[in-house]
């Protein structure tokens, strides 16, 4: 019998009115200024279930400078599992340990490591890469952490498609601070543990 597919889970953080955290509408600073150590717990739990990080370059670039040298409680999990960066130029991903360059066509790319054994992969980050995965329809789930606050401008989390998105809740996790976990699965598609 075959092993199981791994799933491509898409890992958001989002304002309430849908838009990005990565952008300079302020969201990254709410984000940054919350202080919820149930929500952090949970989160870092969260990290160390993917098998592998995926991102774009600008991401990558941006959190090789970070991570490697932090001790932020979701350090050693950033650090320590494997990472993949999507990219055509770049052609070297020494500067943060465990990374490897994906530079072929990206739905393909995705396929080879769904393909390959281990724990489900986690697009981790930079809106133009989310963005292109989920117009490539290659999504299993969304993993959105929706913030108390509206940035009323920035980019959205969801690109402009050809059709609508039909998604289903398969979990929702409060915390203390108004950070929610939203947990979507594509339809048709199992909720875990079914």
């Amino acid at each position: 019998m075959d092993a199981p597919m791994r799933k491509l889970i898409l890992g958001f953080y989002v304002s309430l009115d849908g838009k990005s955290a990565d952008g300079d509408n302020g969201i990254r600073d709410v984000m940054m200024s919350i202080d919820d150590p149930e929500q952090e717990e949970y989160f870092v739990g969260r990290l160390w279930e993917a098998g592998a990080f995926l991102m774009g370059r600008n991401t990558y670039a941006s959190m090789a400078a970070f991570w490697p040298g932090s001790d932020h409680p979701s350090a050693q999990a950033m650090n320590e599992i494997p990472k993949v960066v999507f990219s055509r130029t770049l052609t070297s991903a020494d500067e943060w340990p465990g990374t490897r360059i994906a530079g072929g066509d990206t739905a393909e790319e995705i396929a080879k490591l769904k393909a390959e054994p281990g724990k489900d992969l986690v697009a981790a980050g930079g809106t133009a890469f989310l963005h292109s995965l989920i117009r490539l329809g290659v999504v299993d789930e969304y993993r959105l952490w929706v913030l108390p606050a509206a940035a009323g401008k920035g980019a959205p989390l969801f690109p402009e498609l050809d059709r609508p998105l039909n998604l289903r809740l398969v979990k929702s996790t409060a915390f203390p601070s108004g950070v929610l976990e939203l947990v979507y699965a594509a339809a048709g598609e199992q909720a875990p543990g079914e």
